[in-house]
């Protein structure tokens, strides 16, 4: 019991909610990080965790991450995130979902759930069952529907504020980016760079995804290390996480890393650090790919389209702003981000307690 109460205070955590339900088979960990801006909102992802343990620290990282990405995002949301422990593709079930659903409608507002890995939008219709604090449903219902477009239009404009803050250049056309991983925000990503006239280079685990963007965006297919090690104006990591580390920065020859990827940094604080001495701009990945969070945000005031899609566009200022808070303290553009959000939480504390 110390060791829980340890790891939740060793990032400021509020509070974690163990759910257990025998005869749905639900094993689940809600974590609330901070609910000073508003509630906590953050998906909940299905994944078959090897412990218990594993479980936790994934949980307890999330929610840390999405507090900070509502609030540089100037969202008045919190940050909460959960998982569900077990294999989406043998273990979902409609009662194992309306049994979550029912969890998170005890909290009464206090985290509202959202589609993540291993979930689908299906799936929060069953959620919604037993809960209105579910976002992410069908338009058809409601919702914002599939988020990865607003998702990558984000990662779009970010793409375009590093390169005009990096290189002083106002288009795409004719410059060299390299994609890892073509699932639906890849897809999209790349529908925006083909259309401004941008060469696309990449590669996918999943070759049907790769063949779908080589015949539709003209992507040309290249190898996991030779992509890493191209000259490239742009690197964007759309797959998995950890991928820049001091190996891969070794061999980087962009200028830019810019993609929808989470954590895309093996060890946050080194490996901006490394990055920031080759002078490679890194844009910080939770800023970059909050598109997302923007869209299913703008459910809880009733979903507008125009609305979501403006503030989306509004990533490329967020980030300027960025920049340029890193270049005049002289810190990694990670570093500011965090600042900046940081300091948005401690301001309303301050403001809230002189009302």
């Amino acid at each position: 019991m110390t060791k829980i109460f340890e790891k939740i205070s060793d990032k400021n955590h509020e509070q974690i909610v163990y759910c257990n339900d025998p005869s749905s088979g639900l094993k689940a960990i809600i974590a609330i990080h901070n609910t000073v801006l508003g509630p906590a909102l953050g998906g909940c992802r299905m994944y078959p965790y090897k412990s218990e343990e594993d479980a936790l620290v994934d949980v307890l990282r999330l929610s840390r991450g999405m507090t900070y990405k509502a609030s540089i995002s100037n969202l008045n949301l919190g940050g909460g995130k959960a998982v569900i422990i077990g294999d989406p593709n043998k273990d979902k079930s409609e009662v194992l979902l309306r049994s979550f659903g029912k969890f998170v409608q005890s909290l009464g507002g206090r985290y509202v759930t959202a589609e993540d890995v291993g979930m689908s939008v299906h799936d929060m219709e069953f959620i919604r069952m037993e809960t209105n604090h579910v976002t992410g449903i069908k338009r058809a219902m409601g919702g914002s529907g599939d988020p990865s477009i607003l998702t990558a239009l984000g990662v779009f404009v970010g793409m375009k504020a590093a390169l005009k803050k990096k290189l002083n250049i106002q288009s795409i056309s004719g410059l060299k980016i390299g994609v890892q991983g073509f699932g639906k925000v890849g897809y999209y990503l790349c529908s925006h760079l083909k259309n401004e006239g941008a060469q696309i280079y990449g590669n996918d685990i999943n070759q049907e995804s790769l063949d779908r963007v080589e015949e539709e965006f003209g992507v040309i297919p290249v190898d996991g290390d030779e992509l890493i090690s191209m000259d490239l104006d742009v690197f964007s990591p759309c797959a998995m996480g950890a991928v820049i580390n001091p190996s891969t920065i070794e061999n980087l020859k962009c200028s830019v890393i810019a993609g929808a990827a989470n954590n895309q940094l093996e060890k946050e604080d080194r490996d901006s650090k490394l990055l920031k001495e080759k002078e490679i701009m890194y844009v910080p990945d939770y800023v970059i790919n909050a598109g997302g969070l923007m869209n299913v945000a703008n459910e809880l005031q009733g979903y507008n389209k125009e609305k979501a899609k403006y503030q989306v566009e509004g990533i490329y200022y967020i980030l300027m702003r960025i920049f340029d808070y890193a270049a005049n303290n002289n810190i990694s553009t990670l570093e500011a981000a965090n600042l900046l959000a940081e300091r948005r939480i401690q301001d309303y504390i301050k403001w809230n307690h002189q009302q």
